[in-house]
């Protein structure tokens, strides 16, 4: 979406008498984009359907809050990030685990998941993204399934370029250690 086209969206969105009609627009542009984004954090279908509705709800009733500071997706996105996180978080809590035993339940759950349609290398590389802090997990997953540019994810993140580079080249190379290894 171009930035002229995301504009006319926003008025619509911050309109009281356009706004269903701009938010189901604003849904059926970005819900597939989100979903996997959620979804690679996440790992479950069902449970990535949860916090998507979730992100929508708190995108529904911010949007009027929302200032324009950084593009509207990048804003999304970061609703979606802090979601996820939370639902990650809660989940842990709940079953009084840690995050990282939550973590490898959530990557041994995904051979049984119906939805995922990887085969054994995917399931390979899902485990070697789980052994990654969750900074670099974030910005393999943003760089690699979801192709964002380091401008993009520099936004959504709010980090620097460099940053961003430097992440993706450790989380690169530890994958690539974690998959010749095993």
């Amino acid at each position: 979406m171009n930035t002229e086209d995301e504009k006319k969206l926003l008025i619509a969105l911050q309109n009281d008498v356009n706004i269903n009609a701009a938010f189901t627009e604003l849904v059926t542009l970005y819900k597939e984009r989100l979903y996997w984004h959620i979804r690679n954090m996440v790992k479950n279908h069902n449970d990535a359907d949860d916090v998507l509705q979730n992100v929508f709800i708190k995108v529904y009733k911010n949007i009027q809050k929302f200032k324009g500071e950084s593009k509207l997706y990048s804003w999304m996105y970061r609703i979606a990030t802090n979601e996820s996180i939370t639902f990650l978080n809660k989940r842990a809590k709940k079953f009084n685990i840690s995050n990282e035993e939550l973590k490898q339940q959530l990557i041994d759950n995904l051979e049984s998941d119906v939805y995922f349609e990887g085969d054994e290398i995917q399931l390979k590389l899902q485990k070697a993204i789980a052994t990654l802090p969750p900074k670099q997990q974030q910005v393999f997953n943003m760089k690699y399934f979801q192709e964002l540019k380091y401008q993009e994810i520099s936004e959504i993140l709010e980090t620097s370029e460099g940053a961003l580079k430097a992440s993706y080249h450790l989380a690169s190379k530890k994958i690539e250690a974690f998959l010749k290894a095993n």
